[in-house]
C-alpha cells in the first residue's frame, strides 16, 4: 500500500513562496518518479513538474525559473519551491509517484494553494 501525504499549502500574495512536501508511505521510493501536478476550477488537471529517479527535472513553461522540484530519498520525501508566486498559480496541487518498476500511478490527497493579487 503506498500512500502520498501533501502538506504545505496556503494563501500568500503575489510575489511570495510556499514550500509544498509530499512524502510517500511505502516501499521503493527510490523507484518512483516523482511529479506535483495542478487543476485550478474549470480547468484540466496540469503537469507543473517532475524528478526522475536519477535526479533529471523538467517544468511546464508557466513556472520555469520560479519553482523548483527536489527529492530528499532519506526522508521519503518530494517537494516544489514556489518562488514569485502568481494570482494564476492559484490551484489545488497533487503529488504523484510513478512507479518505475510496476507503472503504477499512485496520487495525493491535494494542497490548496491560493495567490492573492
Amino acid at each position: 500500500q503506498v500512500q502520498l501525504v501533501e502538506s504545505g499549502g496556503g494563501l500568500v500574495q503575489r510575489g511570495g513562496s510556499l514550500r509544498l512536501s509530499c512524502e510517500v508511505f511505502g516501499s521503493r521510493f527510490t523507484s518512483y518518479v516523482l511529479a506535483w501536478y495542478r487543476q485550478a476550477p474549470g480547468n484540466p488537471r496540469e503537469s507543473v513538474a517532475r524528478i526522475t529517479t536519477s535526479g533529471v527535472t523538467s517544468y511546464a513553461d508557466s513556472v520555469k525559473g520560479r519553482f523548483t522540484i527536489d527529492r530528499d530519498n532519506a526522508k521519503n520525501t518530494v517537494y516544489l519551491q514556489m518562488n514569485n508566486l502568481k494570482p494564476e498559480d492559484t490551484a489545488v496541487y497533487y503529488c504523484l509517484a510513478l512507479s518505475s518498476i510496476t507503472w503504477r500511478e499512485f496520487w495525493g490527497q491535494g494542497t490548496q494553494v491560493s495567490v492573492s493579487s
